[in-house]
């Protein structure tokens, strides 16, 4: 079920991932979302919250659930599959990958609006929301087509932590992020 849990949300980790691997693309797009709202003399979001964020989260997310359809043919990728990617989303194409994207990213912004509104700086740590809020995000978009076990959304609370950690840290070593979380 470990495997299950985690192949059901890599359009979320690989939303989640795409905004710092692409940082140096799509220049036009790098322009922050909401750069004048403010809520309580607050910046809504800050200025690393980009259109180019929104976008290239939203096409990963997409990307790897159609990944994730073509593989679900062999043997292998339908034994750690939670649904049958053929027929359960077949009238939606790809937009439960847009949902798992979108969402990773929505989760996103609403605990960096949270992180304005407590004054805590961007890049700073807020444990444990810098590890789970995208999860949170991405599961409520997509509650609207799917609703996965308790047991799988456990796993997945458990587990991403450790992963979202462990993927910092590997950013960092890289040079694509600034700080280790």
């Amino acid at each position: 079920m470990i495997a299950q849990a985690l192949y059901f949300m890599l359009p979320a980790y690989a939303a989640n991932m795409a905004p710092v691997l692409f940082k140096s693309t799509f220049k036009p797009l790098a322009k922050p979302i909401a750069p004048k709202i403010k809520l309580r003399g607050k910046s809504l979001f800050g200025a690393h919250k980009t259109f180019r964020g929104l976008l290239v989260a939203g096409i990963a997310g997409i990307l790897v659930f159609l990944l994730q359809e073509w593989l679900y043919n062999l043997p292998l990728f339908q034994s750690i599959s939670l649904f049958d990617y053929d027929s359960m989303f077949q009238a939606y194409s790809v937009l439960p990958g847009f949902l798992l994207g979108f969402g990773a990213i929505f989760g996103d912004l609403i605990e960096s609006a949270v992180k304005r509104q407590l004054d805590i700086k961007p890049g700073a740590k807020f444990m444990p929301w810098d590890q789970i809020d995208f999860v949170i995000g991405s599961l409520i978009f997509l509650a609207v087509l799917y609703v996965p076990s308790w047991q799988v959304v456990l796993i997945i609370l458990v587990l991403t932590p450790a992963l979202h950690i462990a993927a910092n840290h590997l950013g960092y070593y890289l040079k694509l992020k600034k700080v280790k979380w």
